[in-house]
């Protein structure tokens, strides 16, 4: 990586990644580079919101710590997550995956209800309004990384859902509420990892090594536990820092096709280190930007803007064949000709006017 590079994540306020009309801001472009090179750096960035808007997020995972203590201690096999590729864009309500140790309520407009079906269960409260905020977060992120890499405004308006949404449209998108291990989410037989760091046990769940098939993903948590993998291959706890106001940030694999890999997914794992003297497990509000199903990843915008596309990503894929299909981890981060945008480093900071690309 040219330069020194940020010696932490990078934090940028939400307020200065929205884009106006004329020339870029001086504000707007360190926006973008800092967000940019921490993406580069560790596959994450934390984005900060106004006020309003973080208090809205920590009344939400109130709400969701109070929604998931009040559920069974173990769900009945009717709701446990089958993980059915087939049904990525349809989920909707509560589900558990047991070898996660991971409940959750997914908020999907046009297809969850907005009043309980179950007066005797009330689902989590203010997602509308959550969902809204984390959407327009996302795609403002979305839109800085298209500025990032010289694509015309918008470029992905085309494979989003309409805002708002038609008469009868389902989200592609979804606002997940999850709870990593609370102690009374008792499985039939639960396997964990285990490693050290710093000295200390860490445990994680079976399988714990995830990458999401998002654009974006945004999330907010109430405590920290999100590992990220950063481009040295370290793990990095990316939210142990976090201000009332800040949320995760970070790109997921349909980005990555989208951008001719260009743009990495992270890789994250979860920690459910210390869960026996926590009654509530570990909340977060997940909001994750999905392409539509009905539409194609094409790297067209890539190479429009002149940048290099190697050949397997030149294919134009449907984007229900892309949730649907596998993706081995070490086929995407051991390619010996990886590409990624990259940062060039000068003594007044990062120089937003470049983009130095590995591999080519």
């Amino acid at each position: 990586m040219a330069g020194s590079g940020l010696p932490s994540l990078g934090r940028v306020k939400l307020a200065d990644l929205v884009p106006s009309e004329g020339l870029p801001s001086d504000s707007y472009k360190l926006s973008v580079s800092t967000l940019s090179q921490s993406l580069a750096q560790y596959s994450a960035a934390i984005i900060q919101f106004s006020v309003s808007d973080g208090a809205l997020l920590r009344s939400g995972l109130d709400s969701a710590r109070l929604y998931f203590h009040q559920r069974a201690s173990y769900p009945a096999p009717d709701i446990v997550h089958s993980n059915d590729p087939r049904e990525w864009c349809k989920t909707s309500g509560y589900n558990a995956d047991p070898q996660l140790w991971l409940e959750t309520y997914d908020y999907r407009p046009g297809i969850t209800p907005l009043e309980p079906n179950n007066m005797m269960e009330f689902p989590p409260a203010g997602l509308p309004d959550i969902f809204s905020v984390l959407g327009k977060a996302a795609r403002d992120v979305l839109d800085a990384i298209s500025f990032y890499l010289n694509l015309r405004s918008s470029p992905f308006t085309e494979i989003l859902d309409n805002v708002p949404l038609r008469n009868r449209e389902i989200s592609s998108s979804v606002l997940s509420v999850c709870c990593h291990a609370k102690p009374s989410f008792q499985g039939a037989q639960h396997h964990n990892f285990a490693t050290q760091e710093d000295g200390q046990l860490v445990m994680f769940p079976d399988h714990e090594h995830q990458v999401d098939k998002t654009l974006i993903s945004v999330v907010k948590s109430d405590k920290p536990g999100l590992h990220i993998k950063d481009f040295q291959g370290r793990w990095v706890l990316v939210d142990e820092d976090l201000g009332p106001q800040e949320a995760i940030v970070y790109p997921g694999l349909a980005l990555y096709q989208a951008t001719a890999g260009y743009v990495n997914p992270a890789l994250q794992r979860t920690e459910i280190t210390n869960i026996q003297n926590n009654l509530f497990g570990r909340c977060s509000l997940a909001f994750k930007l999905m392409p539509k199903s009905t539409t194609i990843l094409s790297c067209s915008e890539m190479i429009a803007a002149g940048h290099g596309v190697e050949p397997q990503f030149q294919l134009r894929v449907p984007v229900d064949d892309f949730m649907q299909r596998s993706h081995p981890i070490d086929q995407l981060f051991n390619r010996q000709t990886v590409q990624s945008f990259n940062f060039h480093a000068t003594p007044d900071g990062p120089w937003i006017g470049e983009i130095l690309v590995q591999g080519l």
